[in-house]
């Protein structure tokens, strides 16, 4: 998909073999043997900026558990985890992600994101009263 839409893939030596920097995961073997709880662990050793695409066809009681323990497991590192439906999903999320970790956009972004705090701070209530209070 990501080739018809003309986007360049590329290989490196740096990913441990078996993992994907975007990985598709269709495990039938139970969570907890399927390694993938070592495999993430590594990813998030090795690359700085983690994103891990989960992908379930629907959010079940099981799919909601692995989400669950995953999160639980990775709360305080640098992974961050989007589930997704399908390889649309799939492909949608791995060019938001990078667009918007890309230099221009992040700068772009962190400055939108300054405007609307401000601009929050500023008509807020709750801000309000704080600062007759000080």
């Amino acid at each position: 998909m990501l080739m018809a839409q003309q986007h360049r893939i590329r290989f490196s030596d740096s990913v441990q073999s078996g993992a994907f920097i975007f990985p598709l995961s269709d495990r039938s073997e139970p969570f907890e043997e399927s390694g993938l709880t070592e495999k993430i662990k590594k990813f998030v050793q090795v690359h700085r900026n983690c994103f891990l695409l989960l992908q379930a066809p629907c959010n079940g009681k099981r799919e909601q558990e692995i989400l669950t323990l995953i999160q639980n497991r990775f709360f305080a590192s640098n992974l961050r985890i989007l589930p997704v439906r399908n390889n649309a999903e799939i492909v949608k999320g791995m060019l938001t992600i990078a667009k918007a970790t890309s230099k221009p956009h992040v700068d772009m972004i962190r400055h939108r994101m300054s405007l609307a705090r401000a601009h929050i701070i500023e008509s807020s209530p709750v801000w309000e009263m704080l600062r007759d209070r000080l």
